[in-house]
């Protein structure tokens, strides 16, 4: 069996050298802020990195303002450096403000790193279609009863008897239908909560990530029991 031939790829080769480029950039300018040794190499490092999880974040949970916001900042401070070691700025005499920048990078990524690693966008519920209405119990119309035609001894005008009629039997409340869709979908939610807290879903939180009625909750919880 013959071996593939060995296929360089252009884009990871650019790839591989812009980074290296970058990371040198940001490593000469936290050499000229006065970050030397070991901590101007760690920059670059903090920067890339900062930059990857944002990137990540974006591509397994979609666009959010968290991620975009790290995103750009980190995106910022990389090409930044690229430009002011290009001869904008005299890297042997820095301003204030550079010094100030660099040294407060590292708190900086470090909240960033943070809030990208541990916190988790809300996931928006899925539309529930309006659950059709009850049905009204139709009311029971009370019936004369007809007057006894037994023969009366005397001609005298007797009112005539009226039967009570039996009062209706009280409506037992039905509670409304809800479709499987929305069934399913609420038996995923109360998963995924037993699975992050290790307690069942209560019907207060039940209906609060759904977004529908108490009594329609009240309904899904008693399917979901």
């Amino acid at each position: 069996m013959a071996r593939p031939a060995f296929r360089v790829d252009a884009v990871l080769v650019q790839a591989v050298i812009a980074g290296a480029l970058s990371f040198a950039h940001l490593h000469d300018l936290a050499d000229a802020a006065g970050q030397d040794g070991w901590k101007a190499w760690a920059y670059p490092i903090s920067v890339d990195l900062l930059l990857v999880a944002a990137w990540r974040r974006l591509r397994s949970e979609g666009p959010s303002r968290l991620a975009w916001c790290w995103f750009l900042i980190a995106l910022f401070a990389s090409l930044g450096a690229n430009v002011a070691t290009a001869g904008f700025l005299d890297l042997a005499h820095p301003p204030a403000w550079l010094r100030f920048g660099i040294a407060g990078w590292p708190a900086l990524a470090f909240l960033g790193g943070t809030l990208l690693a541990h916190s988790h966008s809300v996931q928006t519920p899925e539309p529930v279609a309006s659950a059709p209405a009850a049905p009204e119990p139709t009311p029971e119309v009370e019936q004369e009863s007809a007057p006894d035609p037994r023969p009366e001894p005397e001609p005298i005008a007797a009112a005539a008897e009226e039967t009570p009629a039996l009062a209706p039997a009280p409506a037992v409340p039905v509670g409304p239908p809800v479709p499987a869709a929305l069934v399913d979908h609420a038996r995923k939610l109360a998963a995924d909560h037993q699975a992050r807290t290790g307690a069942r879903i209560d019907t207060d939180t039940l209906r609060a990530r759904l977004g529908v009625p108490p009594q329609l909750a009240e309904t899904i919880a008693a399917q979901l029991a």
